[in-house]
């Protein structure tokens, strides 16, 4: 990797960062854990675990951060229902598909950094050559996460499910072809050539993709096929039920560097 592209050095994942980070883990990924997750919340795990129709576990998941975190306040008309609404993981995941240079997005990008230690090098500009894209960023970063009390628990807690979801889902499957389209193919530092020539690119710490690839094309002028690992996959369309959290077949995906497969109309 070249100098900008080392991820941070400390994290709470089992890997050290340049393990998940480099382009060797997209060939022989490795499992990923958030330390202390599973241990703190077995009881989770084990009504998951208990469960057997995958809509109904996605709903046991969203009850049990309800009430751990009192989401289950939303209905009630009380500050401390607004309080709880705006410390939501569903917030956040909603509004990062709106706009993931916003203050969700730096608030993922935050925790991103925090478990994994990889950098976030995109928000509202390129972070590694641009100051006031910075200066933007540390701001976004620092009023969400005044906002935010208990979200990062509710991300550990969501990557975790998602991971035992994809494994229930696809249990001989390491990698899943996803796909993503940019109209900016500059915002990503690429390596081996020219961006269309490119086989290694190296995306942000988060990023999203879809398994369609017909949307794919609705979300830029240039489309790469990807093999992603089920390890990076933080979230996925259809992990919750419908009615809390639709997307369009939305995949969001931990960075590094990827060998891609640029795609023709």
């Amino acid at each position: 990797m070249t100098p900008a592209a080392h991820p941070t050095i400390f994290s709470r994942c089992n890997l050290p960062p340049w393990a998940i980070a480099c382009q060797a883990f997209q060939d022989d990924p490795q499992p990923l854990e958030i330390d202390g997750v599973r241990a703190t919340d077995r009881r989770l795990f084990a009504l998951l675990a208990a469960t057997a129709d995958p809509v109904q576990r996605g709903q046991v998941f969203h009850d049990y951060l309800s009430v751990k975190f009192r989401l289950h306040e939303w209905s009630q008309h009380q500050a401390s229902a607004r309080a709880s609404l705006r410390h939501s993981y569903l917030r956040f995941l909603t509004n990062w598909g709106a706009d993931s240079n916003g203050h969700a997005g730096a608030v993922l990008k935050a925790w991103v950094e925090s478990r994994f230690g990889l950098r976030a090098t995109y928000h509202q500009g390129r972070l590694d050559v641009d100051p006031a894209a910075q200066a933007r960023y540390a701001a976004d970063r620092m009023r969400g996460s005044a906002q935010t009390f208990g979200v990062s628990m509710q991300l550990d807690l969501l990557y975790t499910f998602c991971q035992d979801e994809l494994a229930r889902r696809h249990p001989d499957r390491r990698h899943l072809t996803l796909y993503r389209g940019t109209h900016d193919p500059e915002e990503y530092a690429v390596s081996d050539g020219a961006v269309h020539d490119a086989t290694i690119v190296r995306l942000n710490n988060l990023s999203s993709f879809t398994s369609d690839r017909e949307v794919a094309w609705e979300f830029g002028s240039s489309v790469w096929a990807v093999q992603v690992p089920l390890a990076k996959i933080v979230f996925f369309s259809g992990l919750l039920p419908r009615h809390l959290l639709e997307g369009e077949s939305e995949f969001l995906v931990l960075g590094g560097e990827y060998r891609v497969q640029p795609l023709k109309y």
